[in-house]
């Protein structure tokens, strides 16, 4: 009876193996959701959408984009961190995945533990503009005025986690300097401030900045990664004018949720590599204000791990807090 049952085990743990490696081989066999954890019309939904469509056709199946917005991007994360580990929900995760541990007590997930990095899409970086009439021709310039006048001049921002806060609170604590924040719901209505003139410094997303910086109506002084921009060329980063180390960049990648057999991570990563280091998937990316890259599921988790603490650091030094 002892052998007999050790063989009935042996032959169904058989059964399952090889019907586990017969459903990878045909994935998908249906269609494919994508959550996007933000707005449409937003950044990580023109992503998602562009990427969906030639995931789509490549893959033989539909990607549905599916918008689940709210709590920062908390929302659209957990539904796809609770989801079946079978390839058929996937997210467009970014950097609010890494910046969530610190910024609330208990994050319903952990960015390390409960996804299954596939690979990024693009990083993005951002640009320091101020208003005019403020008279700072660099960021140099800027940190000097802060500091004889602490408290006098303010910045924009759009969330206490947002990338723009972030990048402030930064140059704040690099620079020593005081400058009051004030909270928008969104870049748009920060930017008309800016114009305006009711706001002196805004951090803020390239593509939606490059309008007003082109009409001089607002002027840039920096951009915040360790390289220049592609489509600002002429225009310093914070590191190379000021503040050398200084560096925010964030991204948006696609991950599905852990135990995600490692065939499918495999199959979609090549998928995605194809995708986005296609030229007109590259130029359209661009054209949009954000920078393609790829890299492989270990580079990715990596990179993720790496990235909690960083903005850790920076969270815990503002004192950041929801909102």
């Amino acid at each position: 009876m002892r052998d007999f049952g050790l063989k009935g085990i042996c032959a169904v743990a058989a059964l399952l193996a090889g019907s586990g490696f017969a459903s990878a081989q045909t994935y998908p066999a249906k269609p494919l959701r994508l959550v996007a954890a933000f707005p449409a019309g937003g950044p990580s939904d023109i992503v998602a959408r562009a990427v969906g469509k030639r995931m789509a056709e490549m893959l033989g199946q539909s990607v549905v984009v599916d918008n689940r917005t709210g709590a920062g991007g908390n929302i659209g994360a957990e539904i796809v961190a609770k989801s079946p580990p079978d390839g058929y929900t996937v997210l467009l995760g970014g950097s609010f995945l890494t910046i969530a541990p610190s910024l609330y007590a208990k994050p319903p997930f952990d960015p390390v533990k409960d996804f299954a990095p596939i690979s990024l899409i693009v990083s993005n970086q951002y640009v320091l503009v101020i208003h005019p009439s403020v008279p700072a021709r660099n960021v140099r310039d800027l940190i000097k005025i802060a500091k004889a006048q602490p408290g006098k001049l303010n910045y924009a921002s759009t969330g206490p986690g947002s990338p723009p806060r972030l990048c402030a609170e930064l140059l704040k604590a690099m620079a020593g300097i005081d400058i009051v924040n004030i909270s928008y719901k969104g870049a748009t209505p920060a930017l008309v401030d800016l114009i305006g003139g009711h706001i002196d410094v805004y951090i803020g997303g390239i593509s939606g900045t490059l309008p007003p910086i082109a009409s001089n109506k607002v002027r840039a002084l920096a951009v915040t990664s360790t390289r220049r921009s592609s489509q600002l060329p002429q225009v310093p980063t914070v590191a190379e004018s000021a503040l050398p180390g200084y560096d925010i960049t964030t991204w948006f990648g696609l991950v599905a949720p852990a135990g995600t057999p490692r065939d499918i991570v495999t199959k979609l990563n090549g998928v995605i590599a194809a995708i986005v280091n296609e030229p007109e998937m590259k130029n359209y990316l661009i054209g949009q204000g954000v920078d393609p890259v790829t890299n492989t599921p270990e580079q990715f988790a990596a990179y993720i791990r790496s990235e909690v603490p960083k903005f850790a650091k920076i969270v815990k030094a503002a004192g950041i807090t929801p909102e």
